[in-house]
């Protein structure tokens, strides 16, 4: 199928004119002709005297569409109202449109403003809004459109976009079959188990060319101790569509070759956190990200979770060889996590530098997964409660990192999925009063946000509350898939009262 982002000269005119204020909007539009059709009027015209770029786009291109439910925010209602009034909002459902979206079967929710499509890490989240409101038929929709997704583009993309294909996002798929599972018993799993192997056969491939004289190969590298672990990757080394302008003129500021700085960038789309400080190799300069060279602690949680849920999958299906041979997979990257993504001296999970053979000195959220996820023993945990409180815990919950890069995912914001991470993570360490005072501060940020301005953003400004949040790409985003979900199950966990 084609899509407006491979019309190429077309294309780079429109994004590096700005056609559109925001560099998303071209790709999603909608073409009233063939693309060939419209490239070769293209052509023929884009040299006379009287041509008009702009004229040319909206004679050929429909705007993405916009949906307009009549639905009016009340602040003076509870939040929990204007969420449950939200999730129909925000649903989408299943059309043949003539664009680069990927037609889904079954409906879904999206997060919100100018993200018209579903997303990958931000669905689990916001399914565990979806569960506390009894929305499981849903929820059902959801998990069984990712694995659509897997068994017809071979992975869940970033999103359910043409030219997300090349990419995916931190793999929540597992964490949401088991929330399924909840509802719906051990079928869901049984169910599911096709679907999560594929998955894990898409972050583990190319592990058969691993060698030591060629340790890195798609989303894994080989480490010196033998020890396989996983980074973030895209199949593509050119600008993103949705940023074409935006990465052009990054690759012009860097010292680095266009398609190693292209990669970086859409690498660091995979992880969900673009952009972030993390990823930088000064901590500070954004044309010196460099995330194909980091093993991601956050990312290596999720993929040791699951080979456990496989394990446990093909245990239920009776098939005891695969179950021990998850296992074990499992067991080996838990200790290749402590061993490389745990500093002793800091006190606390952080990233690894394949670059240096260093530690990542940046502390961020990303450290509270091994908690999640009961990968740390109970000395770790301790220790990262104590960075957790001492330097990340703000006035409106955690914030992201400890660096003001002016990237959004960075200090100082705080993401409703991280809010959520740690608090889990650190009531399985039986550490509840921390757990609480995050999420009764994010709670009463939220709502104190939502009676000022009517709306629950996509993040927060958690240092200074009376802040909006900012930096990044492009403007903060309400709606928003996410922050809704987590603020239910906080509200429900916790109350509304700090």
């Amino acid at each position: 199928m084609e899509a407006i982002h491979q019309l190429e000269d077309l294309f780079s005119a429109v994004q590096l004119q700005q056609v559109f204020p925001d560099g998303k909007t071209f790709p999603d539009c909608l073409p009233k002709y063939p693309l060939q059709v419209i490239n070769e009027k293209y052509t023929s015209q884009q040299g006379l005297p009287s041509f008009s770029l702009q004229a040319f786009v909206h004679e050929n291109f429909l705007p993405p569409p916009e949906y307009n439910s009549g639905y009016l925010t009340d602040a003076n209602k509870p939040v929990e109202k204007h969420i449950e009034h939200l999730w129909d909002v925000l649903t989408r459902y299943p059309a043949a449109e003539n664009s680069s979206l990927i037609p889904l079967p079954n409906p879904y929710i999206v997060p919100g403003g100018r993200f018209r499509e579903v997303y990958y890490w931000d669905s689990y989240f916001t399914m565990l809004g979806l569960q506390v409101s009894g929305r499981v038929a849903m929820m059902q929709n959801m998990v069984d459109n990712f694995a659509y997704l897997i068994n017809h583009i071979g992975h869940i993309p970033n999103g359910n976009r043409l030219y997300y294909a090349g990419r995916s996002q931190p793999p929540f798929y597992a964490l949401m079959v088991q929330l399924l599972r909840e509802d719906k018993g051990d079928s869901v799993l049984v169910n599911a188990l096709p679907s999560l192997e594929k998955e894990y056969g898409f972050w583990m491939r190319g592990k058969e060319q691993l060698s030591e004289k060629n340790t890195c190969v798609n989303r894994l590298v080989l480490l010196p101790s033998g020890a396989i672990l996983n980074r973030y990757w895209d199949e593509y080394d050119t600008p993103r569509p949705e940023a074409y302008r935006e990465d052009i003129e990054l690759a012009h500021k860097s010292n680095k070759a266009p398609a190693t700085v292209f990669r970086n960038l859409r690498a660091a789309a995979e992880s969900g956190w673009d952009f972030s400080s993390r990823w930088f190799s000064d901590g500070g300069s954004f044309e010196r990200i460099h995330i194909t060279d980091i093993i991601p602690v956050d990312l290596n949680c999720l993929l040791y979770y699951l080979e456990q849920t496989l394990a446990e999958g093909n245990k239920l299906a009776g098939n005891h060889a695969g179950a021990a041979m998850y296992t074990s997979l499992a067991i080996k990257r838990r200790l290749a996590i402590e061993q490389y993504c745990w500093d002793e001296s800091a006190g606390f999970y952080v990233d690894y530098d394949t670059a240096t053979n260093t530690f990542k000195d940046d502390i961020t959220m990303a450290g509270v997964f091994p908690l999640f996820f009961g990968i740390a023993c109970s000395t770790s945990a301790e220790k990262v409660a104590a960075v957790l409180h001492a330097k990340l815990l703000k006035s409106g919950g955690c914030v992201t990192t400890l660096k003001a890069s002016g990237q959004q995912w960075d200090s100082p914001n705080g993401w409703a999925p991280l809010q959520y991470m740690a608090v889990k993570g650190l009531e399985k360490y039986n550490m509840f009063q921390l757990a609480a005072e995050i999420a009764k501060r994010w709670i009463h940020l939220n709502i104190k946000v939502f009676k000022a301005t009517g709306k629950l953003m996509e993040k927060y400004n958690v240092v200074d509350t009376n802040l909006l949040a900012g930096g990044g790409e492009y403007p903060s985003q309400d709606g928003f898939g996410w922050t809704n979900g987590v603020l239910l199950k906080f509200i429900k966990m916790f109350g509304t009262r700090r």
